[in-house]
Order: C-alpha cells, then sequence, then structure tokens
C-alpha cells in the first residue's frame, strides 16, 4: 500500500466546511483516509491517506477530478498542505 501523511492549516471558521468538502468523494484506488484533530488546540490537522498502490496514489493525484477537490479544499487552508508520501510497510485496521 502506499500513501501520505498531511499537515492543514485551516483557515478560521473554516473547518466544517472543509470537512464537508473533504467528504465529497472517495477516490478509485484508495482504501482509507482518516483526518486527525490533535490534542493541542493550536495544532494543524493531520490526515492519512491510504491508497492500494502507489500507480493508483499517481493515477489520482494527476486527475481532473482530484486537481478539483485540492482547489475546493485549498479555499479553506491558509496554505498549501505539507506531505509525506510513502509506502506503507505495515498496519492494521481492527
Amino acid at each position: 500500500m502506499y500513501g501520505t501523511i498531511f499537515n492543514l492549516v485551516v483557515k478560521p471558521g473554516h473547518e466544517q466546511n472543509l470537512l464537508q468538502t473533504m467528504r465529497r468523494s472517495t477516490p478509485k484506488g484508495m482504501v482509507a483516509w482518516f483526518l486527525m484533530r490533535p490534542d493541542d488546540d493550536n495544532a494543524d490537522l493531520i490526515g492519512v491517506a491510504v491508497f492500494e498502490s502507489k500507480d493508483a496514489y499517481i493515477a489520482n493525484a494527476n486527475s481532473p477530478e482530484q486537481h478539483e477537490a485540492f482547489t475546493q479544499m485549498m479555499n479553506h487552508l491558509s496554505s498549501e498542505p505539507i506531505w509525506t508520501d510513502g509506502t506503507y510497510v505495515i498496519g492494521n485496521i481492527a
């Protein structure tokens, strides 16, 4: 499996709109995704996206649908997300 971990700096008052925007679709090849609000009230939101393969991840990243979703997401962010892409080497969903 392949994917990304990302940090989102949300504009004040935009969190609910961002969450609605992010709930709209599940890209082809995506296995799971999560968004966390850390206990530290001043921390960025942290997300994890898991795809079945690197090819599926890249195909999604290059799709017009994902570009549109990203453009809409950026309306609610103060800055571009910080992305860390890579291969997941172990995991478990209970």
